[in-house]
């Protein structure tokens, strides 16, 4: 029995010898196959293809960051727009509340003036009638005087004889006086008529100023509309082709960003597919190498247990 052991053990010892002779030869050959291909063109010309792949993918990269760079730039530069654009409306409303201002200060004096000329008007209507009422009253009293002054004289021609109580120079005196008042009384009139004529006058060209201002300042603010529509227009539109520029970048930084990802993980997943198959071949060495190891221990085990059996009867 211990002889079949014997046999069993070293057919199995050569059975592991081979084996291991045989997996030792494989381990050269792949060796040899690395190496070749390691020195090969073939080799040569995938690592030059990844390493062209990747130049590609890091030129790509670079193209990207550099639109994305011109991106910012135009986006900054259209922030900048946007902000002069708002300064502008700020300024164009400010002058436009300005306009509004002067218009409501404007129609203000428009009114006082109208109510000065209507006041004038009332004014002059009244010295008329003022006028008027002199008028007949000295009418009435240069025609008493002229009564007076026939009966007057009809007296002095009855009374010749009484000179001295009745003179006619009293009553030249007193004509000349009464004339003399007229005259005052008539410049008067015509200096006050003179002045209510110029503050009319001068009414009138206030007024016509006014006007003027009034349709200077419509004119301005429509002009003002006009011009605000037209940077509303502007902005709404800057507004929409930077969304829109914002868009296009975003869907190209997302496509790159994809095939990038993609492309990474291709690789991560070849990489380990590699490193899988290096560790399961590395696992299977060890395996093999703890068996033998093991076989071989039994092995010096049997040979050192028959070796004392063998010397023991003899001594």
């Amino acid at each position: 029995e211990e002889s079949l052991q014997m046999w069993d053990l070293n057919k199995r010892l050569e059975a592991y010898l081979a084996r291991v002779k045989f997996l030792e030869e494989e381990n050269e050959v792949l060796r040899a196959e690395i190496q070749s291909a390691k020195s090969s063109p073939a080799g040569d010309s995938w690592r030059v293809k990844y390493e062209e792949e990747l130049r590609a993918l890091r030129d790509a990269l670079d193209h990207a960051f550099r639109e994305k760079c011109t991106a910012e730039l135009a986006r900054d530069n259209l922030y900048e727009e946007v902000q002069q654009v708002k300064s502008r409306c700020q300024k164009e409303q400010a002058a436009r509340e300005e306009a509004k201002k002067q218009l409501s200060l404007s129609r203000k004096e428009l009114e006082e003036e109208r109510r000065a000329q209507i006041w004038l008007k009332e004014r002059a209507v009244q010295l008329e009638k003022e006028v008027e009422a002199l008028l007949e009253v000295h009418e009435e009293e240069k025609a008493g005087l002229d009564q007076e002054i026939a009966s007057f004289s009809h007296s002095l021609e009855s009374f010749r004889c009484a000179p001295v109580a009745f003179q006619p120079v009293e009553v030249e005196d007193y004509s000349k006086r009464l004339s003399e008042i007229w005259k005052g009384a008539v410049e008067t009139y015509k200096t006050e008529v003179s002045q209510l004529e110029g503050s009319l006058c001068q009414a009138k060209e206030n007024l016509w100023k006014a006007v003027e201002d009034n349709q200077q300042s419509q004119l301005q603010l429509q002009h003002l509309e006009k011009d605000l529509a037209g940077l509303k227009a502007r902005k709404e539109m800057l507004e929409e082709s930077l969304a829109r520029q914002w868009q296009e970048q975003r869907g190209e930084a997302e496509k790159f960003q994809a095939l990038a990802m993609e492309a990474l993980e291709q690789e991560q997943q070849s990489l380990r597919v590699q490193i899988a198959r290096v560790l399961e071949d590395r696992q299977q060495l060890m395996h093999l190498k703890m068996s033998l190891s093991l076989e071989v221990a039994t092995y010096r085990t049997l040979l050192e247990a028959e070796s004392t059996r063998l010397q023991m009867p003899a001594g």
